[in-house]
């Protein structure tokens, strides 16, 4: 088994001012129109679809070196989905999914960097589900984030098998990035056909995998796998350019730069 873990009062008084023993009527209709924006900003939120972005919990490739979730891919499309959408975290170990200490070395873009530090992200890995505590009623849409762990982990979770199909068949957005799809490699439609079959689909090319020198590392090419489970892979014209492929609730990005347009093709899938 792989190695899987790391990782006020005073505002109500300066609300309500107070002329000798009486209220200031003013002041008190500000604060009920302050009362009424709340009440309609949470009734908002409920309202809001919700999104489940999946870590894998692997931190160690098949020859043992360190991996997991690959940064940008998980900050760019959050920052385009959090304004819009309410996010959760899970894995299947739950809080603190392992992160691939090489991705915060290679990517220093704001977004990756404010991810790591901002509060918000923070209590969403420390509070992040188990796989197998996910309902999928309570989703609109799931992402599986990717970085090499997916393929040792995810790929053969039968917990997360079931509830990546449970999403597909229930008609909502089953997105995947770079090493990501490859947590789906074993989702099936409700005919029990895989659910790449006779579909388009990206993901991480066999050129880029060859060009990190890391085919040895994991147990299968998602490019290869794709074809094999009867998928019509496509790829950018160049390596390493962004490519996202949307083929029905089926949302495929191929490397880390399709992390951002993954992110917008979702919105928009959502919004729609």
């Amino acid at each position: 088994m792989q190695s899987c873990n790391r990782f006020s009062s005073s505002f109500f008084d300066k609300s309500v001012k107070r002329s000798g023993s009486k209220p200031d009527i003013k002041a008190s209709r500000s604060f009920g129109q302050i009362l009424t924006h709340v009440s309609s900003s949470l009734h908002n939120i409920d309202n809001m679809p919700a999104v489940l972005l999946v870590f894998t919990s692997c931190s160690k490739t098949l020859t043992g070196k360190p991996t997991g979730w690959y940064l940008p891919e998980a900050a760019h499309p959050y920052y385009i989905l959090s304004p819009h959408a309410t996010i959760d975290f899970a894995s299947p170990a739950g809080p603190n999914p392992p992160i691939d200490e090489y991705s915060v070395k290679m990517f220093t873009d704001d977004e990756s960097v404010n991810f790591l530090k901002d509060p918000a992200v923070q209590a969403k890995f420390a509070s992040a589900k188990k796989l197998s505590d996910v309902n999928v009623k309570d989703y609109d849409a799931i992402l599986y984030i990717g970085g090499h762990g997916p393929c040792i982990d995810l790929s053969v979770d039968p917990v997360n098998v079931k509830l990546a199909s449970e999403f597909f068949q229930a008609g909502k957005i089953t997105a995947a990035v770079c090493h990501g799809p490859a947590a789906i490699v074993g989702a099936v439609d409700a005919e029990g056909k895989s659910i790449f079959a006779g579909r388009a689909a990206t993901g991480f090319s066999n050129a880029e995998e060859n060009a990190v020198d890391m085919v040895q590392e994991i147990p299968f090419l998602l490019e290869d796998r794709i074809v094999s489970l009867g998928g019509k892979y496509e790829k950018a014209a160049e390596i390493w350019g962004p490519h996202v492929v949307r083929d029905g609730v089926l949302i495929t990005g191929q490397n880390p730069s399709s992390a951002g347009p993954i992110g917008k093709e979702i919105l928009k899938a959502l919004t729609q």
